[in-house]
């Protein structure tokens, strides 16, 4: 049964609620009235509430409805289109394309979400010295003496980017030593990217490594600063060979109770 409750207000202050069905809607307009609902709420209440509301959601109708009310999901529209496979389902909850994967890229959240390894006076989470445009704050991480700038002391920076397949095997890897920054400087950022292509199948772990020390052996955190990293999945501009599925990964504590039995298990795992 499709059942929805809605509550109204009467004249007197009461509170009064009545219980509608929306099984008897034809097809189309139970898909459009789905659209509206939230994607988590789509996939871990609205699907369990009958085999009709199962097979709708589990279809892709509901979520390009969806995400054409959206500007940020127009990665995901053209995904689906050269993507016959992908889950779309996955994709509307977990929202990759477009957004940054890292959380706490600016370190306002001190060092959660990350692993830390700290030399000489460890790291610390500093206001930017130069403005940095884009940033999600306007904080960096500060490292040390031993690895882990200011403008009258100058830094070395170390990255490292792996993709990992399931069993953190890994399928590409980039790594970069950029040149030393003097010790008097503007304190202006520098940039280092890269772009992974053509890495064939199977990657599901993103692996980030980043190292700072300064060059005068300094006691404080006069070492390198780094600020808002980010992840970013795009589309390649090159069209698929071959039809592909496309997998994301969720944490298990985030799987509502209710859903972590069934075949959602394996979906949000």
């Amino acid at each position: 049964m499709g059942l929805v409750k809605s509550k109204s207000t009467s004249t007197d202050g009461m509170e009064i609620q009545c219980l509608v069905d929306l099984n008897p809607l034809p097809e189309e307009l139970l898909e459009l009235i789905l659209s509206w609902v939230p994607a988590r709420t789509l996939v871990t209440r609205c699907r369990l509430v009958c085999c009709r509301w199962r097979d709708l959601i589990d279809r892709p109708t509901v979520w390009k409805l969806q995400w054409e009310r959206d500007p940020r999901m127009h990665d995901a529209i053209e995904a689906a289109q050269r993507c016959p496979r992908m889950d779309c389902r996955r994709v509307g909850v977990l929202r990759p394309f477009g957004r940054n994967l890292i959380k706490n890229p600016c370190g306002t959240e001190q060092f959660q979400h990350w692993v830390i390894q700290h030399g000489g006076n460890g790291w610390r989470v500093e206001e930017n010295r130069q403005h940095v445009e884009g940033a999600e704050a306007q904080t960096c991480f500060a490292s040390s003496y031993v690895w882990g700038a200011r403008e009258d002391c100058g830094c070395r920076y170390k990255i490292r980017v792996e993709l990992l397949a399931a069993d953190w095997s890994v399928i590409a890897e980039f790594n970069a030593n950029p040149d030393p920054i003097p010790q008097w400087n503007d304190a202006q950022y520098q940039k280092v990217s890269h772009v992974f292509r053509s890495y064939g199948t199977g990657v599901r772990y993103i692996q980030l490594w980043h190292k700072g020390v300064d060059t005068q052996f300094w006691a404080g955190h006069y070492g390198a600063r780094i600020t808002n990293s980010t992840v970013l999945v795009k589309l390649s501009p090159e069209p698929l060979r071959s039809p592909t599925r496309v997998f994301f990964s969720l944490p298990p504590k985030h799987i509502p109770p209710r859903s972590r039995s069934s075949r959602w298990r394996k979906i949000l795992k």
